[in-house]
C-alpha cells in the first residue's frame, strides 16, 4: 500500500512527502537528482529499500523541488533553496532531528544541511556521493555533450546504462526505468538540474562536519567515481567509510542488502554527539565608507540622525532575509546566514537602500565553519569575511569563491575580481563580485 502523500510548503514552493514507519528516530531520505513517490513504490527494488529503512526508522520521504509530485515550474533550484526544503518537510511533521541518508546528488544538500543545523541532525548518511561535480562525476569538456544525449534519450530507459548496468539487459526492468524517468522530470527540466548539478562543489565545507557519518561507495560505481567518496571520507572528521564491490550507481540494485545492513548498524548504533556552537554560516560584515569624514561635514546631530536610519534599514533586510544580527561596530554590522544566496542579497539590498541616505556601504561575505556564543562570534570563516568586506570598493558586496559556489545555478550573477592574498592566511582566496 502507497502511503498517504501530503505536501510541506517551502517559501512559495510545495514539496510532496510521505512518511512511513514507527521506528524510534526519525531518518530523512534524500533522492538523487530525480525521484516519484508514488511511482517508486510500484517497483520492487525501490519498495524493498524503503521497506527496510521503515523497518527501524521513522521515514521521512519527499521528491526535490521540481521533480516528482512537487512543485515543477520551480525554475533551476540552488543547494540553498533545497536545503530549506528538507527543512520544511521536517517541520511538517513535527521532526526537532533525524538522520540523514543522502543519495548521489542529494548528498550535497544533506552535507549542507548537516554543516547549517547539526542540532537537528542525528547522524549523516551518504552513498554514491560527490563533493565536486567536475572532478568526480562529468569533467567540464564533456558536460555539453552528455546534456545532449541525455535530452535525447530522456523517457526511453537508455540512461540504465549509466545508473544500474547490472540489470541493463532486462527490458523489463528498463520500461520500469523509462517509465520512473517520465515520471520524475521532462527531458528540459532534467537537463536545468544536471547544468546546476555541474556546479556543485560543497569541499570547502566538508570538514565542517560535526556529526555522525557513514560514507558508502562503490569501487566500480560507473556514475561517480569511487575517489569521490574517498575524498569526502578524508576531509569530513571521523567519518566512517565502506567501500563494496559492484559498479550499480544505483541504490537499488546490485548488493543492496549490505548497503541497508551497514546503514541500520551504524544509526541504530549512533549518537548524536554533536557540537551544537559550531555551525556552518555565511558571515556578512557591512561598513559605512567614509563615515568620520561624513560625519565632520554634516555635524554630530545630522551624523547621528543618518546612522540611526542606516541601523534601521540595515536591521530590517537582516531579519527580511532571515539573518541574525551579531554586533554593531559603530558605523557597521556582523550578521549570519544559513542561506549564502539570501545574505548576498541582503547585501545588495543594503547598498541600494543606503543610496538614498547619501551613504556607500562596502560589505564583504563568506562561509565557513563558525563557533556561536550568546553575544559574539568566532572562528576563521569571521576573519575572512572581515578580511573580504576590506577588500571590498564602496558599494560593493565582495563574496569569497566559496560563497559564489555555494550559490551555484541561483539568478546571481558575479564579477571575477581575482586571487588575494589576505592578511592572516597563507592561501590566496579568489574574490567575486556581486552584481544588482
Amino acid at each position: 500500500m502507497v502511503p498517504k502523500t501530503q505536501y510541506a510548503k517551502s517559501g512559495d514552493v510545495r514539496i510532496a512527502y510521505q512518511v512511513v514507519g514507527e521506528g524510534p528516530f526519525d531518518l530523512v531520505f534524500v533522492p538523487g537528482f530525480i525521484s516519484n513517490l508514488d511511482v517508486a513504490w510500484e517497483e520492487p527494488y525501490r519498495a524493498r529499500v524503503w521497506t527496510r529503512l521503515a523497518a527501524f526508522a521513522r521515514l521521512i520521504m519527499f521528491d526535490k523541488r521540481g521533480t516528482g509530485l512537487s512543485d515543477r515550474a520551480v525554475g533551476v533550484p540552488t543547494l540553498e533553496e533545497r536545503m530549506d526544503d528538507v527543512r520544511a518537510v521536517m517541520d511538517a511533521v513535527g521532526s526537532q532531528q533525524a538522520a540523514l541518508f543522502g543519495i548521489s546528488e542529494g548528498g550535497a544538500m544533506s552535507v549542507l544541511f548537516a554543516a547549517t543545523y547539526p542540532e537537528r541532525t542525528r547522524a549523516l548518511v551518504l552513498y554514491g556521493t560527490y563533493g565536486h561535480f567536475s572532478s568526480w562525476v562529468v569533467p567540464p569538456d564533456r558536460i555539453d555533450a552528455a546534456l545532449d544525449r541525455m535530452e535525447r534519450n530522456w523517457g526511453t530507459g537508455e540512461s540504465i546504462h549509466l545508473f544500474a548496468p547490472s540489470v541493463a539487459s532486462d527490458e523489463t526492468f528498463k520500461l520500469s526505468w523509462a517509465r520512473f524517468e517520465r515520471l520524475g522530470a521532462s527531458p528540459s527540466a532534467v537537463v536545468a538540474l544536471m547544468r546546476m548539478n555541474s556546479e556543485i562543489d560543497i569541499r570547502p565545507i566538508l570538514p565542517s562536519i560535526r556529526v555522525p557519518t557513514l560514507i558508502i561507495h562503490r569501487q566500480g560505481d560507473v556514475r561517480v567515481n569511487v575517489e569521490a567518496g574517498r575524498f569526502m571520507a578524508r576531509q569530513i572528521p571521523n567519518a566512517k567509510y565502506l567501500e563494496l564491490p559492484g559498479s550499480d550507481h544505483s541504490l537499488w540494485t546490485g548488493e543492496t542488502e549490505r548497503i541497508l545492513d551497514a546503514v541500520e548498524e551504524f544509526l541504530t548504533g549512533s549518537r548524536s554527539a554533536i557540537e551544537s556552537d559550531r555551525v556552518l554560516a555565511t558571515v556578512l560584515f557591512t561598513d559605512i565608507v567614509n563615515s568620520t569624514r561624513r560625519a565632520e561635514t554634516i555635524g554630530d546631530r545630522a551624523w547621528h540622525d543618518v546612522l540611526d536610519r542606516h541601523n534601521a534599514l540595515v536591521r530590517r533586510e537582516i531579519s527580511r532575509h532571515r539573518g541574525h544580527e551579531v554586533r554593531t561596530m559603530g558605523d557597521g554590522f556582523l550578521a549570519t546566514f544559513d542561506g549564502p544566496a539570501r545574505s548576498i542579497r541582503c547585501a545588495l539590498a543594503i547598498n541600494e537602500g543606503v543610496e538614498a541616505l547619501g551613504l556607500q556601504v562596502r560589505a564583504g561575505l563568506h562561509t565557513g565553519e563558525v563557533e556561536m556564543t550568546d553575544d559574539d562570534l568566532s572562528g576563521i570563516a569571521v576573519h575572512i569575511a572581515s578580511r573580504v568586506a576590506t577588500m571590498a570598493k564602496p558599494g560593493q558586496v565582495l563574496v569569497s569563491n566559496t560563497v559564489r559556489d555555494l550559490v551555484a545555478g541561483s539568478s546571481i550573477r558575479f564579477h571575477d575580481e581575482g586571487s588575494h592574498s589576505l592578511k592572516g592566511l597563507t592561501e590566496s582566496v579568489r574574490l567575486f563580485a556581486a552584481e544588482r
